[in-house]
């Protein structure tokens, strides 16, 4: 059997890709892998904070393996740690790195040609959905997340902070992906079929940092 770690940025298209994974008997996923800022304690892109990271790997039941990056963080840096978690990876008995990308062909042949020969295979079980099907497929499926990044010139400003449900499909300019496949917007899952329970979080303020608007999410329910 497939022996599969999938990369988890914290959101909606990861924890979609697990619910998928879980669906192929020939594949037993074993564990996610992420990247985070070593000087915020925070997930790289998303924001999000390492101890809802860790909330969300304990509530899908899977471990967590996490590469810490330097900031800044060059390309090299990153290509140097990513090289090393795969050679370990390797030996551990890993075949194949899954990943949420939806339909950027570029993300997805450089993931490709980095993975060729080193014994780990990608896969993309995501690959090639419709993406308005796909966030709608989410919703009926149960799905909750909350807009944790969002690009203020793409997108409103009231999407910071606002749960990915109908209501935000409805507040998309035309030309904005419905699952933020651009970088539109990034979330963070807290409920669905891959958790066995909801995450409990709840949202802080909302920073602008860089053009990008942040809300920090806080472990706990008010």
């Amino acid at each position: 059997m497939a022996k599969v770690l999938l990369s988890w940025s914290s959101g909606k298209d990861s924890a979609w890709a697990l619910h998928r994974l879980r669906q192929q008997p020939e594949l037993e996923v074993i564990g996610l892998f992420t990247t985070t800022n070593e000087a915020f304690g925070r997930v790289a892109i998303h924001g999000v904070r390492d101890a809802l990271l860790r909330a969300q790997a304990e509530a899908a039941g899977l471990p967590l393996h996490v590469i810490p990056l330097p900031w800044p963080c060059s390309n090299a840096d990153y290509e140097a740690r990513m090289s090393t978690f795969v050679e370990h990876c390797h030996r551990l008995g890993v075949t194949h790195f899954a990943f949420g990308d939806l339909f950027l062909e570029e993300v997805r042949r450089y993931r490709e040609e980095k993975l060729a020969g080193t014994g780990i295979t990608p896969l993309f079980p995501l690959w090639g959905t419709p993406t308005d099907a796909l966030a709608r497929d989410m919703l009926a499926a149960g799905l909750k997340a909350t807009v944790s990044t969002c690009d203020p010139a793409r997108v409103p400003h009231q999407l910071a902070g606002h749960p990915f449900d109908a209501a935000l499909l409805a507040l998309l300019p035309a030309g904005v992906d419905p699952c933020g496949e651009h970088g539109e917007f990034h979330t963070f899952a807290w409920d669905g079929p891959m958790f066995r329970h909801p995450v409990a979080c709840h949202t802080g303020e909302t920073i602008e940092r860089e053009g990008f608007l942040y809300t920090d999410l806080l472990p706990g329910t008010l």
